[in-house]
């Protein structure tokens, strides 16, 4: 670019008429020379398909001699059986139709027996009466387009079989899924009574949560009868999931039902159960839980029902009281139950009158994860200002309540939780066995 009011520089002399003699050398080929050469294959044909003239790179293509085609072959001749059909029923019928057709797919025979696929573009000339008098026919060679749509093909074969693939091990994960929870679900309900005794003067209702189907929970309850006058009851927590937990909840129930039926003493029940899980899981996998253990001693002259009851590290009882208050049973300094060879239990005894209900649960509760990012915990004093609320409510009540408080919680429950109340009926009634809910 020059600048204002400059003149140009000038070309130096020579240069424009050597480009044009190097122009003029690269356009000395001859019509002939160019249609003979051309990187595509030429025909030209009559109108009944009679190949009247062919170039060299067809020729080529086919490896035949132009004295073996011209005259003597149609254009459908060259064509595979495949393309012969398709030429006699679409292909020719178009072009006589509309006069020329372009793009057309086909395969063309060579003479080694092989298979060329090309694109096909004819067009009728006519006379100056619009007369037709021949076909001209250009043919592209598609092997390289040919290739490509057949990797694209296989590419996408390959990736239909992987998504069917895919899908099918989905559909056997699902499956193997769900029979893994219903072996589950069937071995957590083996771990748990089907359902809880009858126990006269006392009402009793019990829930048990499991925070994930595939997983088998280690909280664990019971109640029993100890003679004609007391019965037994427990709940607790043991740690971890899964099989181990399992095994350690299935030793557990046991352990403590054999334990009160020799001595029914609260702390001796669970000093029992200690000696049995510190001796058998010592060493680099030690198993512990936390537990309540207590006996209910109904009196049916009275109407009241006296509790004793030792924890082991477990969360206190709560006691809701017909006057519409509800406290904690304090059994401060209870040790984990098989922590320690040596472990002391606090006992702690109430009287349960009617109208009163106690309520065990394990921590799946009290630490289950509130608010919007699931940061806080439900907390002791929570679940204290809920059951204050519902305080009076005889046992079936007092659980639809809580297991509604469960589902509000929705997923920030994220362990098992075993719930068991055990009440003194406001009126004598008969009573049912509490079923076991498990959900």
């Amino acid at each position: 670019m020059c600048r204002t009011g400059e003149d140009p520089e000038p070309i130096e002399a020579g240069v424009g008429a050597s480009t044009d003699a190097v122009f003029s050398a690269l356009l000395e080929d001859s019509p002939e020379e160019l249609y003979e050469s051309a990187p595509c294959g030429y025909l030209s044909s009559l109108m009944d398909g009679t190949i009247a003239k062919i170039n060299a790179t067809l020729l080529g293509w086919l490896g035949l001699e132009r004295e073996a085609v011209v005259g003597r072959m149609r254009f459908a001749d060259l064509l595979t059986v495949g393309g012969k059909l398709y030429h006699e029923t679409h292909f020719a019928p178009l072009l006589q139709m509309k006069g020329e057709i372009s793009g057309i797919a086909l395969e063309i025979k060579t003479a080694g027996g092989g298979r060329l696929p090309v694109l096909v573009s004819s067009v009728v000339k006519h006379s100056s009466e619009k007369e037709p008098l021949l076909i001209r026919t250009t043919i592209f060679d598609a092997s390289d387009r040919r290739s490509y749509e057949q990797e694209l093909l296989r590419r996408k074969q390959e990736a239909e079989e992987a998504r069917r693939q895919a899908e099918e091990a989905r559909k056997q994960a699902e499956a193997d899924r769900a029979r893994l929870q219903e072996a589950l679900a069937v071995l957590q309900q083996s771990l748990l009574p089907a359902s809880l005794p009858t126990v006269p003067g006392v009402e009793t209702a019990v829930y048990y949560h499991t925070a994930s189907p595939d997983q088998l929970g280690g909280d664990f309850y019971d109640l029993f009868p100890l003679d004609g006058e007391r019965w037994a009851f427990f709940l607790g927590d043991v740690c971890g999931k899964g099989p181990q937990a399992a095994a350690v909840t299935s030793l557990t129930r046991y352990t403590l039902r054999t334990a009160a039926l020799h001595d029914a003493d609260p702390a001796t029940a669970l000093a029992t159960l200690n000696t049995v899980l510190y001796e058998r899981y010592t060493g680099e996998d030690p198993r512990y839980c936390t537990a309540i253990f207590g006996v209910l001693e109904p009196d049916p002259g009275s109407g009241q029902t006296r509790v004793r009851l030792a924890s082991g590290g477990h969360p206190s009882a709560l006691v809701a009281r017909a006057d519409g208050t509800a406290d904690f049973l304090p059994t401060p300094g209870g040790f984990l139950v098989g922590a320690l060879s040596h472990a002391r239990f606090t006992p702690a005894t109430t009287v349960l009158g009617r109208g009163d209900t106690l309520l065990l649960y394990t921590d799946g509760l009290t630490e289950a994860r509130t608010g919007p990012d699931r940061t806080s915990l439900y907390g002791e004093e929570a679940l204290h200002t809920f059951v204050t609320r519902h305080a009076g409510s005889p046992p079936k009540k007092m659980m639809e309540a809580l297991t509604g408080l469960l589902d509000s919680l929705g997923e920030g429950v994220d362990d098992d939780t075993a719930l068991l109340a055990l009440g003194v009926p406001s009126h004598p009634s008969v009573l049912r066995p509490a079923t076991n809910d498990l959900r």
